[in-house]
């Protein structure tokens, strides 16, 4: 049933990179490391069963998953799916060019940070009802800004900052009953006012343009 899979796969298709856009794939993906059926999947991201399905077809349709066994479950028979691979990389030889293919990753990370701030809110708020309930719930959260002088510095950035967290939760992971999870979420991206500076500036450009003409 526990299908042996690759430890990386190579996107080199266009229908395959266009299904990894969507950041609630990718969570799929990583979940079905492990043979996992539908409604399990469901359950670990608080999705809907129907959602899930829907995604779990795409996901298969373009080669991504596959179907490795059924179960019993009640009176019901469950499909068991899994991951072809543990980890996807874009291939730069698809047929889009160099700036397309790193268009496709901007948003693909950008959609699954705003699928992620939906979870996290979405999480706190049914925390917060049970904070109400004179239950304590510890959490923390953690606000900076850097400034980095390029594309490279930023790389290496984001992959030093990855790294050490990644040691700092294996440092302190338990696996003890006795035990309570929680979400550790990283986030880096431009602040987003040197956007709306460059669209103002733009608008100036054209404002002087009509005058002109």
């Amino acid at each position: 049933m526990n299908q042996k899979i690759q430890e990386t796969y190579r996107i080199e298709s266009p229908e395959q990179a266009t299904a990894l856009i969507n950041p609630l794939r990718v969570e799929i993906l990583t979940l079905l490391k492990q043979p996992r059926s539908a409604a399990e999947v469901a359950r670990q991201l608080r999705e809907p069963p129907q959602r899930i399905n829907y995604h779990l077809k795409s996901l298969e349709k373009v080669g991504l998953v596959m179907q490795v066994g059924t179960r019993q479950v009640r009176n019901l028979v469950e499909i068991l799916y899994q991951s072809i691979a543990r980890s996807f990389l874009l291939s730069e030889s698809l047929t889009w060019g160099q700036e397309t293919l790193q268009k496709i990753k901007d948003q693909g990370a950008l959609a699954h940070l705003i699928h992620t701030s939906e979870r996290i809110k979405r999480d706190a708020i049914s925390l917060m009802e049970h904070s109400d309930q004179a239950e304590q719930i510890p959490s923390a959260t953690l606000q900076l800004q850097v400034k980095l002088s390029g594309e490279e510095q930023r790389q290496a950035f984001v992959h030093e900052y990855i790294e050490m967290m990644k040691e700092l939760v294996k440092r302190y992971q338990v696996s003890h009953q006795n035990s309570e999870d929680y979400q550790v979420i990283l986030a880096v991206y431009p602040q987003h006012t040197k956007f709306e500076e460059e669209k103002n500036d733009q608008k100036v450009d054209h404002g002087e343009e009509e005058r002109e003409s």
